[in-house]
């Protein structure tokens, strides 16, 4: 079972991408009842949160897109979107949504971002 990652792609520094994030019918419960998590991993660095929101809708952000990124949750759709703006070839990475449930963990296959300058 594994996430659907999908809207990465190319775009200049100072614009705007929204990921996506679908979640098989097959783990509803796991998508609606635990946290959802955005994680990046840039080239030659380890996998970092990026973002996070909970089942009551609650979210946190790395320091480093405070006031830049938002994550949003759609429980009917069964989708988790990162909309990502004002970004700078720091964000260029390959995006992985998650979640987990106990010992259980889904991951989506990721979703490239690059960013010029």
């Amino acid at each position: 079972v594994q996430l659907q990652a999908s809207g990465g792609g190319l775009v200049q520094a100072g614009g705007s991408l929204r990921l996506s994030c679908a979640a098989p019918t097959t783990i509803l419960s796991v998508f609606v009842s635990n946290d959802m998590g955005w994680y990046r991993q840039a080239p030659g660095k380890q996998r970092e949160l990026v973002a996070v929101i909970t089942s009551s809708g609650s979210t946190n952000y790395a320091d480093s897109v405070k006031g830049r990124f938002t994550v949003s949750k759609n429980n009917s759709r069964r989708t988790v979107a990162l909309q990502m703006n004002s970004l700078t070839p720091d964000d260029i990475a390959v995006y992985y949504c998650h979640t987990k449930r106990g010992q259980t963990t889904y991951w989506g296959q990721g979703t490239e971002v690059t960013v010029s300058s």
